[in-house]
C-alpha cells in the first residue's frame, strides 16, 4: 500500500468523522475530536479491509484502489467517532 493510499484513507476518515457527527448530533464530539477519531477510524479502517482482501489491488493509484481507500477510510472514521460518542455518552449519564 503506498503513501498516496494512506493519505487518502487519513482524508477520507477525517471527513467521514465530521459526516457522522453531523448527522449523529447526540454523538458528535466536536469538529477537532470528530477530525481526529475520523483519521484514526480512517486508517484502521482502510488496513481492516486490507486485510480482509476486500478492493485488493497492487497498490497503486488505480481506480479500485482510491475506491478501497475512500470507503475503508470514511466508514472507518465514521464507525470510530460513532463508538466513542457512545461510549462518551453512556459514561457520562
Amino acid at each position: 500500500m503506498g503513501i498516496v493510499n494512506v493519505i487518502i484513507q487519513l482524508v477520507s476518515g477525517a471527513l467521514g468523522g465530521n459526516a457522522a457527527g453531523a448527522l449523529l448530533k447526540k454523538l458528535s464530539l466536536g469538529t477537532a475530536l470528530n477530525s481526529l477519531l475520523g483519521l484514526v477510524g480512517g486508517g484502521l479502517g482502510g488496513q481492516l479491509l486490507k486485510l480482509l482482501g476486500v478492493f485488493t489491488t497492487t497498490g497503486g493509484t488505480d481506480i479500485g484502489s482510491i475506491i478501497g481507500s475512500v470507503a475503508g477510510g470514511g466508514v472507518g472514521g465514521g464507525v470510530l467517532m460513532a463508538i466513542i460518542g457512545a461510549i462518551k455518552k453512556a459514561v457520562s449519564k
